[in-house]
């Protein structure tokens, strides 16, 4: 397995995807491309720059989401008013890559089962991937997720869901040159392996209360039978009518929820994105009543050493080198990092020395723990090694 990346921010957006990626075939240096991960800008037209991807690595399976605010690569923080993208590539002879991707077409579930099976026709498979790449739009992540795991089982994945600039829902997802802004795009991967640290890596408080009511599946309304809101606001101090509205998105970056799996070898964080009026809270991932809800912390200091230290786990875990790195970083710790994100690149970029790596900036983000439980939150780091 090798890997490589390219990035542009040409203002042509054609231009801007056949120089990514022709770029990122150079740095492949011969081996065969086998599939490859686009991130971009929602300035854009998506149609424009898919097609330039496709020129510039004809043949090649390409996929992925608009990322908020830039990519990182080995050439830094990539970003531009008028556009931006980044590529990596990975190639290898005993690759084999099936990509599939779909607007929603009935329940999310149905069509995360439709796009597996899919995916495994392109790579002229009949058995599950040794493990698979997805990305989705924001708000139904874990159903597409439970479509794919109906068709191949419990595999270990990766990925994020695509983002714009201002959670607006101009987000769009792609797959060769279809592009969509509701729905799910997959890469079935066939050799090679991959190593995943999937954490918030953010402290546990004390707060912890039950969740007592949830109105579909992310309005959190009662925690302990108190308004959600309230309760917050009782944890931290804070007024409840300084959490209304979009401030309680804010206010929570550096102190969200969190959820323990039930071995408590995960806590997938939960972003509370809206303070409602009637003192309930819309959520940026999936909530269950008569399970525990922990307050969580991480100072900006926190957040932004968390971005190289896990990496620094991660690489220390593995039993050899990897060709790549793929990292997905929470668009939501990006905007509460603002304007030192430098020092995040920095650090990175120290870490991964000449190991080829790109980072996109997501509305949700998805990997797994060591026996292989997939899982979905906000607000978290999922990075990925490939391994040959």
């Amino acid at each position: 397995m090798k890997c490589a990346t390219g990035s542009s921010t040409l203002a042509n957006a054609k231009e801007a995807g056949r120089q990514a990626a022709a770029v990122a075939e150079q740095g492949l240096g011969g081996t065969s491309a086998k599939v490859a991960f686009v991130y971009s800008s929602v300035a854009y037209d998506m149609g424009e720059l898919l097609a330039g991807v496709a020129e510039g690595l004809p043949g090649v399976p390409a996929l992925g989401n608009t990322s908020f605010t830039g990519v990182v690569t080995p050439e830094g923080f990539i970003t531009g008013d008028e556009g931006f993208v980044g590529i990596m590539v990975v190639g290898g002879e005993e690759i084999t890559v099936g990509t599939a991707g779909s607007a929603k077409t009935g329940t999310a579930r149905e069509t995360g089962a439709r796009v597996a099976r899919e995916a495994m026709e392109h790579a002229a498979q009949t058995e599950p991937p040794d493990y698979f790449y997805m990305a989705a739009s924001p708000g139904e992540e874990e159903y597409y997720l439970k479509g794919i795991v109906d068709v191949i089982g419990r595999v270990p994945m990766f990925g994020g869901s695509a983002a714009d600039n201002a959670i607006a829902g101009e987000w769009s997802l792609y797959e060769g040159e279809d592009y969509f802004g509701d729905g799910v795009v997959v890469a079935f991967v066939y050799g090679g392996s991959i190593a995943n640290v999937f954490t918030g890596a953010y402290r546990e408080t004390e707060d912890v209360g039950i969740i007592t009511k949830v109105v579909g599946d992310r309005t959190l309304v009662e925690i302990d039978g108190v308004p959600a809101v309230e309760m917050y606001s009782k944890w931290t101090g804070t007024d409840a009518a300084e959490l209304a509205g979009g401030n309680l998105l804010v206010a929570t970056i550096t102190s969200p929820l969190g959820v323990k799996d039930r071995l408590g070898d995960l806590i997938a964080i939960r972003h509370p994105m809206n303070g409602n009026e009637d003192g309930s809270m819309a959520v940026g991932a999936n909530l269950c009543e008569k399970t525990a809800v922990i307050r969580m912390e991480a100072s900006v200091d926190e957040l932004i050493d968390s971005a190289s230290e896990i990496l620094i786990n991660l690489r220390n875990s593995l039993p050899a080198p990897p060709a790549g790195y793929h990292l997905v970083h929470c668009g939501g710790r990006r905007a509460g990092i603002a304007d030192r994100m430098n020092e995040v690149v920095e650090a990175v970029q120290r870490e991964v020395g000449d190991t080829p790596f790109i980072m996109e900036f997501t509305f949700g983000e998805y990997g797994y723990v060591d026996d292989d439980r997939n899982s979905t939150g906000g607000l978290m780091l999922s990075y990925t090694a490939f391994m040959e």
